[in-house]
């Protein structure tokens, strides 16, 4: 084989492989600056006194001190809110007793017309929460799911003494089972409320609803208010 031959397919040889190396060549080279970046803000957020890490402590440290204090002022609201309820619960209860199979006296006017108010006012108060950790949101959501439920209820009550007298009972009927989803709901986020309040040192904090067996709802373990 001449010198020329060999030239020739050395040249070939060399020429499919150059495009090989040139594609190659950009994917190796991502890699590389990949793997050195990672490597540098690796170094970076374990190194305890960068900048970054600095900064990380201290948005742990703001978002710590903001849900404590969001506990407390969530605490005191879902009291209040409580406390407020509790004329309209007793009311249905009356006008709808839970587990039984027909409705109780009919609610005058006026009293349907306190507890629409009430539940409005409730709504209304938890109706722009402010942002908080994700255990808080999950206990401000549940309470205001089950005001919203809790509403819905009064609403339907209204309607059915409105309705004719055939389609009543349906209307009774639905009322009561969305007050004891409300009830159900109000639990779980009291619930919640509860574990937050222990995990943060201020002992147990109970704002259940009154709720009776059949209703679904998780009620107050037997440990003392602060313990």
């Amino acid at each position: 084989m001449s010198n020329r031959t060999k030239a020739a397919r050395g040249g070939r040889a060399s020429a499919r492989t150059r495009p090989g190396f040139r594609r190659l060549g950009p994917v190796a080279l991502a890699l590389l600056v990949g793997a050195l970046i990672g490597g540098l803000i690796g170094a970076a957020l374990a190194d305890d006194s960068s900048p970054t890490a600095d900064r990380v402590a201290e948005l742990k440290a703001a978002e710590a001190r903001r849900d404590a204090q969001q506990i407390v002022d969530l605490t005191g609201q879902a009291r209040r809110t409580q406390q407020s309820l509790l004329p309209v619960l007793d009311g249905l209860a009356a006008a709808l007793p839970p587990g039984a199979t027909a409705p109780g006296p009919t609610a005058t006017d006026a009293a349907v017309t306190g507890w629409a108010t009430t539940t409005d006012k409730a709504v209304e108060e938890f109706a722009d929460p402010p942002s908080g950790g994700t255990a808080v949101n999950i206990a401000r959501s549940g309470l205001t799911a089950a005001l919203r439920q809790l509403d819905l209820a009064v609403d339907t009550y209204t309607a059915a003494l409105a309705a004719p007298p055939a389609d009543r009972p349906a209307l009774l009927g639905l009322a009561g089972r969305q007050r004891d989803a409300a009830v159900a709901t109000w639990s779980v986020a009291a619930t919640q409320l509860d574990v937050l309040n222990v995990d943060a040192g201020h002992g147990h904090a109970h704002v259940f609803l009154p709720a009776v067996p059949g209703q679904g709802a998780l009620t107050a373990d037997g440990a003392h208010e602060g313990e």
